[in-house]
């Protein structure tokens, strides 16, 4: 039986009561497909025969409405997919429609307990306000749509090798988990209406009971299972197949470093060369709550199959080297991630050091220096803060991530930024972080002035006409930072700007070189320069979700109008020092691509370097307030 075969059989059996196949989300695929059938083919053939699925066999067989389900999911969470991100979007979209709260769900007893807490905490009587209503209802969405996008995310990413049906069954499972309950270690049932996230991702966790269940219904038992495989309570769960159980038995394995153990960094660096036997690494790890999928075998030996592994252990009490604290993946001869064992697989504070001599030894460890520098850099300020100590101007600016963002090695941004700036006033820090005096900062329309030199607050109609001088545009302080510069355009030809791009190891798509070859992508013969902005779509002032059509309408009010196709490459020339997993979008008029549907270009960086590609951009199709466009200034 083949694993896809295998994995059928498991998802039938587990979901009989209703059957899957006649589940809203199967069904809404197949009929999604039956749609797509009868526009390919007008005329169908009623009788059964080898050949092409007929439509009546989607309606009416079981396995292949799964199965059906089941393409739709690979092809969601597909990373290699040259539309992943549309993809991505679109599957998250479904989720969050379908089990996300809306703000008319939000239980009364919710406000009433907030009102409570206000209470006992010494602010008074407080009034439920619709405000208040909007502001908590928007909070408790962002905060489960987050949860579940670290799912996703991370079950879509390269590191998550694991069958689509194994994927199914984690998402359906989470869905319908509660908060883990760390006295009774167990997770409660999803109750409708809860405000609460959705569980929390551990990785590693996951990958011990992913493995363990792709053992099981693997053609052959893997006689190297981890000890804990063969423990009599482990095994009575993999009979019940649960997977909140599962995980709830797997989190309570991890067993992370303590803090006392962090502060010791003596220790020694192991290797683990590429393609050699990967559970010598996984047996390494697990247990020690480093919270890597590496300590699943299957992500294991995947990530051993493209290239070396490099792990950093410290010393136990015993003085033995077999405490995980970082790793430093390889993908091939390139450094493809680093990780650390603190909050998001950043580094801990303590390690940062060990790290970058570390990298030092690899020819392309300068472009992980800055990260190291950085947590270095944040471990002293969070050092300095706790001990009530003032931070300096060059400080505060670090912090703000005024000059550049402050990068770590986590999946997502150290918590700790977001830790320290909630101890601090950004009204009284802002004028020692711009060297400006407080009068020189306004602080919304109604303050700005002759000699105003930063603005923090809302955009308004022509505002970057009215603010000729500012160096600073905010629409929120520091998260809200609208990118003013000024690039050269034109004085170069299709070809001139392809090999300009190739000679700075820009890589560029099989999409984006189509449009660069399109009539519509034309360029001036004179240089020309360029007043761009960058800014994300809620900084424009929508309430909802726009389309590409409101957006393009609704920048003319601020004095921007789109881009010339041009600036796309161009623009990928200058930003050379884009963030990494950062993309943003040219706002330009669209050109379509070989599949004729309307495109723009993205510019995007990886760990395997800066790329300029496509984003697929329909007229009516829906943007993120998080989504990035850069549009040229009115002249």
């Amino acid at each position: 039986m083949s694993e896809r075969n295998r994995g059928l059989y498991f998802l039938s059996e587990k979901y009989k009561n209703p059957p899957l196949h006649t589940s809203p989300e199967v069904d809404a695929v197949v009929k999604r497909k039956e749609k797509v059938n009868r526009h390919k083919n007008k005329e169908f053939v009623k009788s059964e025969q080898e050949g092409p699925l007929l439509p009546e066999r989607l309606q009416s067989d079981p396995t292949t409405r799964i199965e059906e389900y089941l393409d739709y999911l690979k092809e969601s969470l597909d990373h290699n997919n040259p539309r992943h991100e549309e993809k991505l979007s679109r599957f998250k979209t479904v989720l969050y429609d379908k089990n996300v709260i809306k703000p008319d769900e939000i239980p009364e007893s919710y406000f009433t307990n907030q009102q409570r807490i206000a209470r006992e905490q010494g602010h008074g009587d407080v009034e439920i306000t619709d405000e208040m209503r909007r502001q908590s209802a928007e909070i408790i969405i962002t905060d489960q749509k987050s949860s579940l996008d670290n799912w996703t995310d991370y079950l879509s990413s390269s590191d998550a090798t694991y069958p689509d049906w194994l994927k199914y069954w984690s998402m359906r499972s989470i869905l319908g988990m509660g908060e883990y309950d760390k006295q009774k270690k167990a997770f409660t049932k999803r109750a409708k209406g809860t405000v609460k996230p959705f569980p929390d991702l551990d990785r590693e966790a996951l990958s011990y009971v992913l493995d363990a269940l792709e053992k099981k219904y693997g053609e052959q038992q893997d006689n190297n299972q981890p000890q804990e495989e063969n423990d009599q309570q482990w095994a009575q769960l993999l009979k019940g197949e649960n997977f909140a159980k599962l995980y709830a038995w797997a989190i309570e394995k991890v067993t992370p470093a303590s803090q006392e153990q962090l502060t010791n960094v003596q220790g020694k660096w192991i290797k683990y060369n590429r393609g050699s036997d990967h559970m010598p690494l996984v047996k390494s790890l697990q247990g020690h709550g480093t919270g890597w999928c590496t300590a699943g075998e299957s992500t294991a030996k995947t990530q051993l199959e493209g290239g070396d592994f490099y792990v950093f252990y410290s010393l136990d009490p015993q003085g033995q080297p077999i405490v995980p604290r970082a790793a430093i993946r390889m993908q091939e001869n390139n450094i493809a991630e680093v990780r650390g064992i603190g909050p998001d697989q950043n580094l801990d504070p303590h390690i940062g050091k060990v790290v970058q001599d570390k990298m030092a030894e690899f020819p392309d460890g300068k472009l992980y220096e800055k990260k190291s520098q950085d947590m270095q850099r944040l471990t002293a300020l969070e050092n300095k803060i706790k001990k009530d100590q003032e931070p300096t101007r060059d400080e505060l600016r670090f912090l703000y991530e005024i000059d550049a963002p402050i990068q770590g090695f986590g999946y997502n941004t150290d918590p700790r930024i977001a830790e320290l700036r909630a101890l601090r006033d950004p009204k009284a820090d802002a004028p020692i972080a711009f060297d400006y005096e407080p009068d020189q900062i306004a602080w919304g329309q109604n303050e700005i002035q002759e000699d105003t030199q930063a603005y923090i607050g809302p955009l308004f109609p022509n505002i970057f006409q009215k603010l000729k001088h500012p160096e600073y545009i905010y629409t929120k302080f520091p998260e809200g930072r609208i990118a003013r510069s000024t690039i050269e355009i034109g004085g170069k030809t299709k070809a001139e700007l392809e090999k300009e791009m190739e000679k700075q190891n820009i890589q560029i798509s099989d999409y984006a070189k189509f449009m660069m070859n399109s009539k519509d992508f034309t360029t001036a013969k004179k240089p020309e320069p360029a007043d761009l902005i960058k800014l994300k779509v809620g900084d424009l002032g929508f309430s909802n979700n726009p389309t590409t059509d409101e957006i393009y309408k609704k920048i003319q009010e601020f004095g921007l109008e789109l881009c010339p196709a041009e600036v796309g490459p161009h623009y990928r020339l200058a930003y050379t020092d884009q963030p990494m997993d950062e993309w943003v979008n040219i706002g330009m008029k669209q050109i379509s691509g070989p599949d004729g549907d309307p495109d723009v270009f993205n510019l995007r960086r990886y760990g395997d370097g800066v790329w300029l590609i496509y984003y697929w951009t329909r007229p009516d199709d829906q943007w993120d307030p998080d989504d990035q466009f850069v549009f040229r200034l009115r002249k």
